[in-house]
């Protein structure tokens, strides 16, 4: 059964997204709960109005509500409220892709600001900067993507618990933040492969 904060936690990560402009990618959305240990985690995938399918630069969004997360808020609900208190792990991966030849790290490492703002008393802080390499063996074409990791986990206090329409306001400057870091990601002066004719 999920808890309802959850869904308050998705929802508000969506308003976030669509009021900074930013389109939902052609990636569906994507619960996921692993049977095993009980956690559950939400992904979904943003990019800048107006881009190729795929686009040059892509956000991929996902957080995970572990299971000693979900009876701290069950506790929480029953009137329980000792011990700690609930928290969600956000990871957000930054992707310039398509790119037709392997840039130079010293060029980009730079470009990615270090952390967000504060949001709900936090910051999610970049963590790695990876490079992805691949070879297409029909077209004998390489292609590579750069990818800037950023994590973090946020602790839901009390007023958010007691009312989860806060959380909209409190992830507002996640999407701001995050546009204005695709825009600058988007102009750097990278070589990128033509758009994909067989993509719609």
């Amino acid at each position: 059964m999920l808890d309802h904060i959850l869904l308050d936690i998705a929802g508000a990560i969506r308003a976030t997204m669509e009021n900074a402009m930013l389109e939902r990618s052609s990636i569906e959305e994507r619960f996921q709960i692993d049977v095993w240990l009980g956690d559950i985690s939400f992904e979904t995938s943003y990019s800048l109005p107006g881009e190729a399918n795929p686009p040059k630069v892509r956000a991929d969004l996902s957080f995970e509500w572990p299971t000693w997360s979900q009876s701290a808020y069950r506790s929480w609900a029953i009137g329980e409220s000792e011990g700690d208190k609930p928290e969600f792990t956000l990871q957000l991966a930054l992707r310039i892709q398509r790119l037709s030849e392997r840039p130079n790290m010293a060029d980009i490492s730079g470009t990615a600001p270090l952390s967000s703002p504060v949001m709900l008393e936090g910051i999610i802080e970049l963590t790695s900067i990876s490079v992805e390499e691949s070879l297409e063996m029909e077209e004998g074409n390489t292609e590579c993507a750069v990818e800037f990791l950023y994590e973090s986990s946020f602790h839901l206090a009390d007023p958010i618990l007691e009312d989860p329409s806060k959380l909209e306001g409190e992830l507002k400057p996640l999407g701001t933040w995050l546009a204005s870091v695709l825009v600058k990601l988007a102009d750097l002066p990278l070589s990128y492969l033509p758009p994909d004719e067989n993509e719609e």
